[in-house]
């Protein structure tokens, strides 16, 4: 069987990530890159720090009209956005040429919570072009979803759960700074959380959705609300900046109703380089029920990392799946993947023969 065949469309922080995990794996090969500006006609070896193309054959950086062509790939992942709505035209693009897509969208992990007709769109693309869409990263799709979900298996009944993550920012790259309002004051903070334009953390409406389908719930309401976590010694990470007296993160609650009552609960403070002030990091899952559960993870799973890993392990189940638009609760359990990537691939399903 050939070789896995990857391009990968952004080569910012988490592109570029996972373009030197793939590097250090077996049975898969990168064979297009697209990104914007200065990066346009530069080969992926160059312009990603720390990766290494060995004997390799060059990939040169292009644009999307350049690199996507039908069946240039077996998967696509894309790392430019972080909601469904901004990416869609992109997935689109890929599937419409007859590639499987992963994205690192937060929105896109479970898009039928905030953009329903989207999803819908998508999933029928995808099945109009025989091939499968999905959104992924450790939060969401891992951390504080997929691993409730998984913890519930053990349970014959669920009555309250409340998930925790307590992270850091800073492997995050510009576009995160961005949205977590990294360095700006505290009015202005306010101002933007007023009139909507700070994002905060992206994806509690997406894994609460997508728990609460895992659970068979209905959803009666979703809410969320945001605090500035405000540093008093200047801080700085490798994307952001924080001076004493503005914003270093933001800590976020978001809420799920069923049956009118409160039954999810999920506390997310995160912020750049907190173990500078005291603040140690971790993820906590707590379940009420039969059996109760009381999961404690510290320091946390990290999250540049782990989304990097986490795409990557999805590799093979997103070319496996049937098609469709897919969420992390209908493919496989993800797991690392010590050998070769091309045996966990049914050869039917590539597209890259």
């Amino acid at each position: 069987m050939e070789n896995v065949k990857v391009i990968l469309w952004g080569l910012g922080a988490m592109g570029g990530g996972i373009g030197k995990m793939i590097t250090k794996k077996k049975g898969v090969d990168i064979v297009g890159a697209i990104d914007i500006g200065d990066k346009l006609g530069k080969s992926l070896y160059d312009v990603v720090p720390g990766i290494e193309r060995g004997d390799r054959e060059d990939v040169i950086v292009g644009t999307a009209e350049e690199v996507i062509k039908p069946k240039a790939a077996d998967i696509v992942v894309v790392c430019t956005d972080s909601f469904t709505s901004k990416v869609f035209d992109k997935l689109k693009l890929v599937m419409e040429n007859k590639m499987n897509v992963i994205t690192s969208a937060e929105e896109m992990a479970f898009p039928q919570a905030q953009e329903p007709e989207l999803a819908k769109k998508l999933d029928e693309i995808a099945k109009a072009n025989g091939v499968s869409v999905l959104g992924t990263g450790v939060n969401p799709g891992l951390i504080m979803d997929l691993l409730v979900i998984l913890w519930t298996g053990a349970c014959e009944r669920v009555d309250h759960i409340v998930s925790r993550r307590v992270n850091s920012l800073s492997p995050f790259g510009p576009a995160v700074m961005e949205e977590q309002g990294i360095g700006i004051s505290v009015d202005e903070f306010n101002t933007r959380k007023a009139d909507g334009s700070l994002a905060g953390h992206v994806g509690f409406a997406e894994s609460i959705g997508m728990i609460t389908k895992a659970l068979g719930w209905k959803l009666d309401k979703f809410e969320q609300d945001m605090d500035p976590i405000v540093t008093d010694v200047d801080r700085k990470s490798p994307y952001g900046f924080a001076a004493a007296g503005s914003v270093a993160g933001i800590a976020m609650k978001g809420y799920g109703y069923v049956d009118g009552e409160r039954k999810i609960e999920m506390d997310h403070p995160q912020q750049i380089e907190p173990e500078q002030v005291g603040v140690h990091t971790g993820d906590y899952v707590e379940i009420q029920g039969i059996p109760p559960v009381n999961m404690s993870n510290t320091p946390e799973i990290e999250g540049g990392i782990g989304t990097m890993a986490m795409i990557l392990n999805t590799i093979p189940h997103v070319i496996n799946a049937r098609p469709g638009l897919q969420t992390m609760i209908d493919i496989p359990v993800p797991r690392a993947i010590m050998g070769d990537m091309r045996d966990l691939i049914c050869e039917e399903a590539k597209i890259v023969k």
